[in-house]
């Protein structure tokens, strides 16, 4: 094997009785695979598949140890259940059975609920409400600390029997631990001394298990360790552990959307390094070989990841083997993998699937489909947006030798492409370089600024898959409107000098509207009305995204929002804005208005060739994931079909 571009990554390290292959971690997050409480079918393939990518260490999440903390809906695991221990030992072989050291992260969320419903009163050390919450916790009872301990130490003794190399506690993101640790929610001054009996409670168990230790290194006003707290706390909590493992947030902000650019805790390392001298783990927004370079060189000895690994899990042999630019990005969209429904899913990723399915299920429409007149393997992929991209670059993966990708525009992504345009929505970017890279790699012939008209220019393809997109309607564009994304693909010269800015929402309340805004706020706007149909701003977006975007929104501008009440036209004195309510209309002046529009599928062209499928928008315009779910699917079964001539239109 060739010497790793990272050499420090690749290297092993012992940690308590485990030595790890490397220095990469998958950290705690959860499968999806669980019901009532307990894990189902599937759950022991996803940790066995991520432990075959090449990450050392595996930290399993989404692990509560008491009652109180588990949601009634049964989608995270119960560990406090001794019948867990049975469907746990599969999880753990699978994990083991391809050299990964696994550990199980202990989670008692406090009064933190995750908005989920519970069948029982959120308890806290005190009755401080948390400003994520409606109403305030109850108050563990003297006794009831005793029972929290004994909750972590029945937890941990289920997961050792299960077979795990050690435990994780949570004391991160605001949970139970944290609340004990912080001054701000629990008056007592025990927080510590709730820790000590924690850790006393689980070392007693096994003096060979790794023990670990999570926290959130950034303070917040309501619960989280303010620097000079952790640093204290930190040389006192070392020896009572194996390493720790530092990230950052509370329960809306820990999981960063793609505004994120570098990892946040690379600025702490330098003050946290000199303060343990157990391995020290960083955490949070590590997708790349540079960024995770960069932690081992500022003092990190490991360094942590989850949606990356969960869009691509063979991340960690990639960059160790000198491949890291055929890693599929983790965008850091928030969408799929902040669901669990109904099981953890990713936009980028369309091998992971529900239980029962090969991949991501999807069906592209058949508009022709007779392999028998199929006389070889090329295939034209018409439309280079994610369906297309997909389709071209999983044909090419999947041998098919002739591909050719046309592209009207002179550029790959279509959609995609303008997403990436906007403020803080980078992250669509990477996801284009990974495809452009892997198109180049694979010889795939890219014809941009070309159509593929029926007739002449695709006689003797055997197959083609239509992904032209949608285009973007409304009858406020004849009055003078700017579509969205005409607006996102010009960038802020469409909006600079502009005083006042009417955004005319859709009321579905998905990401072009707040896309607008943020341009318009880049363009320097001093003044923006969102007029929407529906009940909010950003209503759909996902919830820790809703919180990032209205922090970057705070004091920029003047943004007033107009729910229950739709643009009808425009005039020279400004926008007429009916009101659902009171079923009145007044007029609201602008001297732009962006106007978020219906996409409709472009028209289809009949092809005289064998096999003919759509995918993507050019069906009904939805998701990248679906977009990308569609196109891998019409490549599975068109490069079946021209291989075995099979009868039907899916493989």
């Amino acid at each position: 094997m060739a010497a790793s571009p990272l050499p420090l990554a690749a290297a092993p390290l012992v940690i308590g009785s485990s030595t790890l292959r490397n220095r990469l971690v998958a950290t705690a997050h959860a499968s999806g695979f669980i019901r009532d409480g307990l894990p189902v079918g599937g759950d022991a393939e996803y940790w066995g598949r991520l432990a075959a990518g090449g990450a050392a260490l595996l930290v399993c999440g989404g692990t509560t140890v008491a009652p109180e903390s588990a949601p009634r809906q049964g989608n995270i695991l119960q560990l406090h259940r001794p019948e867990a221990v049975g469907p746990l030992r599969e999880r753990v072989a699978a994990m083991h059975a391809e050299g990964a050291v696994a550990v199980c992260q202990l989670v008692h969320l406090g009064r933190e609920t995750l908005g989920a419903q519970s069948y029982y009163a959120p308890v806290a050390p005190s009755a401080v409400r948390s400003p994520r919450e409606p109403t305030a916790p109850r108050a563990l009872r003297g006794g009831e600390i005793d029972e929290v301990v004994e909750a972590f130490r029945v937890s941990s003794a289920h997961a050792l029997e299960a077979g795990f190399d050690g435990i994780e506690l949570h004391a991160a993101h605001g949970y139970l631990l944290e609340q004990f640790l912080s001054p701000r929610t629990n008056p007592r001054d025990d927080g510590f001394e709730v820790l000590e009996r924690v850790i006393a409670a689980i070392r007693g168990l096994s003096a060979g298990a790794l023990l670990g230790i999570r926290f959130s290194v950034d303070a917040s006003e309501d619960v989280a360790l303010r620097p000079d707290e952790l640093a204290e706390l930190l040389p006192a909590v070392d020896p009572l552990v194996d390493y720790v493992n530092v990230t950052v947030g509370v329960r809306t902000t820990y999981v960063r959307d793609m505004a994120t650019e570098r990892p946040p805790v690379l600025d702490d390392l330098a003050r946290l390094r000199p303060l343990v001298t157990r391995p020290l783990v960083a955490s949070h927004a590590f997708r790349t070989a540079a960024s995770i370079g960069d932690a081992l060189a500022a003092g990190a000895d490991l360094v942590g990841m989850a949606r990356a690994l969960i869009a691509d899990p063979d991340l960690p042999r990639k960059v160790l083997t000198g491949r890291a630019t055929e890693v599929r990005p983790c965008v850091a969209c928030n969408e799929d993998c902040r669901t669990f429904d109904p099981v953890l899913l990713c936009v980028v990723n369309p091998d992971l699937a529900p239980p029962g399915e090969p991949r991501r299920p999807a069906a592209p429409l058949v508009r022709a489909w007779d392999p028998a007149r199929a006389t070889g393997e090329r295939v034209a992929v018409v439309g280079a947006g994610p369906a297309g991209l997909e389709c071209a670059l999983s044909l090419a993966h999947a041998g098919v030798a002739d591909v050719v990708l046309y592209e009207a525009a002179d550029r790959l992504g279509g959609q995609l492409a303008t997403a990436a345009l906007a403020p803080h929505r980078a992250g669509w970017a990477a996801l284009l370089g990974f495809y452009e890279r892997g198109l180049s790699a694979a010889s795939v012939d890219v014809r941009l600024g070309q159509t593929a008209e029926p007739g002449a220019e695709l006689e003797g393809f055997d197959a083609v898959v239509l992904a032209t997109g949608a285009v973007e309607t409304s009858p406020l564009l004849e009055a003078g409107a700017m579509a969205s994304s005409v607006a996102l693909a010009r960038g802020v010269p469409s909006l600079a000098g502009a005083a006042h800015v009417v955004v005319a929402d859709d009321g579905f309340g998905w990401w072009p509207g707040c896309d607008v805004a943020e341009l318009a706020v880049a363009a320097g706007v001093p003044r923006i009305t969102f007029v929407t149909p529906g009940t909010a701003f950003a209503g759909a977006i996902p919830p820790e995204s809703r919180v990032q975007l209205l922090e970057r929104l705070s004091g920029t501008c003047e943004l007033e929002i107009l729910p229950l009440c739709t643009a009808t036209g425009i005039s020279p004195d400004g926008v007429t804005v009916a009101h659902r309510t009171s079923g009145g209309a007044t007029t609201v002046p602008a001297d732009r208005v962006v106007v978020v529009g219906e996409r409709r599928p472009r028209g289809a062209l009949d092809y005289a060739v064998p096999l003919v499928l759509t995918v993507g928008d050019a069906v009904v315009p939805r998701r990248v994931a679906h977009a990308i779910a569609e196109g891998r699917e019409a490549a599975v079964r068109i490069a079946t079909a021209v291989r075995h001539r099979m009868p039907h239109g899916r493989a």
